[in-house]
């Protein structure tokens, strides 16, 4: 890469072993990055497919599904972040070669997942109804958002045992498996879509639950893909069914809990921000709120940039400290945010230039268009800071310092996002214009506050 100098980054300290060629170094970095954005951005893609689908039963179907979004992540917030810990602690196994302690986290993590899975499954099928209602869901698009809510809970055993695994697997540098699982279960996902949806080719019109069964019936395929690519005993992962597996290590779960507890406490307050700022635009009305579904699956194709990146850096960064070469580390987060600039700068220039068009996918109705000019202006400059700081959130937390990044999450997103943005759209009057400034203060927060924790260096002496 044109600027990319190991030396430069190290700004002359004497590195800690030999230095591998600048070009090595992008190599590798490429290598472990790009099957992680290339499956970030299809998953982002394929989400963009379900809603145009979806589209196509009106913009109550659009606002429906979106009503699900925060919930559906409320439910999954356990999970991911046992697995921020899975993927830190399997990185560092991997760098000390310590194949025993990295299928050791992975069985255990699996039980874990299990157990939580059974609990929360219950509770989000029993209490649909009022979760909804207090997601903001109106007559126009209860009836759908329950019913596909349900669905989509009752198949997550599926989806979170399938995260576990590609958990580990990107941990140990293995992004490529957990892309393949997903292209695998997209592919599905869209073939059961157009099925289910329309009721095409004799399969019955389903309508919204239709898109939540495809869902379903994709992450079941994803699964078997991924306990096949930890069932060989020659791979550094192997999950072996027996009594072990179930019998808890202390110094085991102790490191899952140190690292897990903080990303727990960061994904409730990413989420809470985000439910609670989802409830204020939807009391704009449900044209508004399909708009900004819309806008939401639009930056989520930007985002995949950035968190493909965030997988890399993880895995790179956690690498490169169990081998306790904390120069590496550094290198490789300068090397994965200048990808991410390069990235998001010309993803800001698709969306500044052919934004309208893009909006006109999921629909041709004039009110939502009318949202989508406005929406698109404000995604080109919000894309540039997403990807930023995604991907020094992914450093942090590949080195175990998942308290900073927990700490940023309760500051901005449940915060600064919900406030600015009650504050643009109601006392200020701005209604959807405001509710994206509120979004957009919140991102500039977030890169503000893990750029200075990246320049402290305090990330790089954290032991896991």
């Amino acid at each position: 890469m044109v600027g990319f100098s190991a030396e430069r980054i190290l700004k002359g300290e004497a590195p800690e072993g030999p230095l591998p060629a600048d070009r090595d170094l992008l190599r590798r970095a490429l290598r472990v990055a790009w099957p992680s954005t290339l499956e970030s951005f299809l998953v982002a893609l394929v989400g963009m497919i379900d809603t145009i689908m979806v589209s196509q039963l009106g913009a109550y179907a659009i606002a429906a599904v979106g009503l699900t979004t925060q919930p559906k992540f409320i439910c999954l917030a356990v999970f991911m972040s046992l697995n921020v810990a899975v993927s830190a602690l399997v990185a560092r196994r991997r760098g000390e070669n310590d194949r025993e302690g990295a299928n050791r986290v992975l069985a255990q993590a699996v039980t874990l997942t299990l157990a939580f899975t059974l609990v929360i499954t219950v509770l989000a099928v029993a209490f649909a109804g009022p979760i909804l209602r207090l997601a903001g869901s109106n007559e126009e698009t209860h009836g759908s958002a329950v019913a596909y809510f349900r669905i989509i809970s009752g198949g997550m055993v599926f989806n979170v045992l399938t995260m576990v695994i590609n958990a580990a697997q990107r941990g140990a540098g293995n992004t490529k498996i957990a892309m393949k699982t997903n292209l695998v279960s997209n592919g599905v996902n869209i073939v059961f879509n157009y099925l289910l949806i329309g009721g095409n080719f004799g399969f019955p019109r389903l309508g919204v639950a239709g898109a939540a069964v495809a869902t379903v019936i994709g992450t079941v395929a994803a699964l078997g893909m991924a306990v096949y690519s930890v069932s060989h005993p020659g791979a550094f992962l192997h999950l072996k069914i027996s009594r072990e597996m179930f019998r808890f290590r202390k110094k085991t779960l102790r490191s899952i809990a140190d690292i897990g507890s903080s990303s727990l406490a960061e994904q409730l307050f990413l989420r809470f921000g985000f439910l609670t700022y989802a409830m204020i635009v939807a009391r704009l009305g449900t044209t508004a709120f399909a708009a900004h579904q819309v806008g939401m699956n639009i930056i989520s194709i930007s985002f995949a940039f950035g968190d493909g990146l965030s997988v890399a850096a993880v895995a790179l960064v956690g690498q490169s400290l169990g081998e306790r070469r904390r120069d590496l580390a550094r290198v490789y987060l300068s090397l994965c945010q200048r990808l991410g600039l390069v990235c998001s700068l010309a993803v800001a220039v698709v969306y500044s230039t052919a934004g309208r068009g893009i909006f006109r996918l999921f629909s041709d109705e004039t009110e939502i268009l009318a949202y989508g000019d406005l929406i698109m202006r404000m995604v080109a400059v919000i894309v540039v800071m997403q990807v930023a700081q995604v991907i020094s959130s992914g450093c942090l937390r590949g080195a175990g310092d998942t308290r900073y990044v927990a700490l940023v999450s309760l500051i901005s997103v449940a915060c600064v996002r919900p406030l600015s943005g009650y504050l643009f759209v109601n006392p200020l009057g701005l209604g959807l214009f405001g509710a994206w400034l509120g979004l957009a203060f919140d991102q500039f927060m977030r890169l503000l506050l893990t750029t200075l924790r990246v320049r402290s260096r305090k990330w790089l002496n954290i032991k896991i």
